[in-house]
């Protein structure tokens, strides 16, 4: 799949990433213009208008919780090693190894959003600049529908570059 992207999400409790459609990137930003306060909430706002993509991350999450323990992270370093960059698990950052991974382009890019910054890093995105304002398609779970939400970021919000 040519249009996915990277996504880590960094919240108070640390940061989360996974490999999203491309598609999915305008519900996450306008998941954001609710301020979410943690990672979850904000996979739960982006799910009104991306069906499935807070429990696809959240299972990820939940075997990532079961195979890691601290300070003994082999099954995800062999997951990242093993898996081509769009078939990577969700997974937490809790290492340099991880974290360098939840930096890396995947496809069509790789965005960082920091809530607790209030800041939407496009650290490369080929796919649709993301801007302050703007709308998407809701997806269903199976299709992008024809329904239509848009969204505006408040003020405090940052988006780099």
């Amino acid at each position: 799949p040519m249009n996915v992207l990277r996504c880590t999400i960094l919240d108070r409790d640390g940061a989360i990433s996974f490999v999203a459609h491309a598609e999915a990137l305008a519900a996450l930003v306008a998941a954001c213009s609710r301020n979410p306060r943690s990672a979850e909430e904000m996979l739960t706002f982006a799910d009104e208008y991306y069906r499935d993509l807070r429990e696809t991350v959240l299972n990820g999450l939940a075997i990532f919780d079961e195979r890691n323990v601290e300070g003994h992270y082999d099954a995800i370093h062999s997951a990242l090693e093993l898996c081509a960059p769009h078939e990577q698990p969700p997974f937490r950052v809790v290492d340099d190894r991880t974290r360098q991974a939840s930096l890396q382009p995947v496809k069509a890019g790789a965005v960082l959003f920091n809530l607790a910054a209030k800041r939407i890093v496009q650290l490369q995105n080929t796919f649709r600049e993301i801007t302050r304002s703007g709308r998407g398609r809701v997806f269903d779970g199976s299709r992008l529908t024809d329904r239509v939400y848009s969204y505006r970021l408040p003020r405090e919000w940052a988006i780099v570059p």
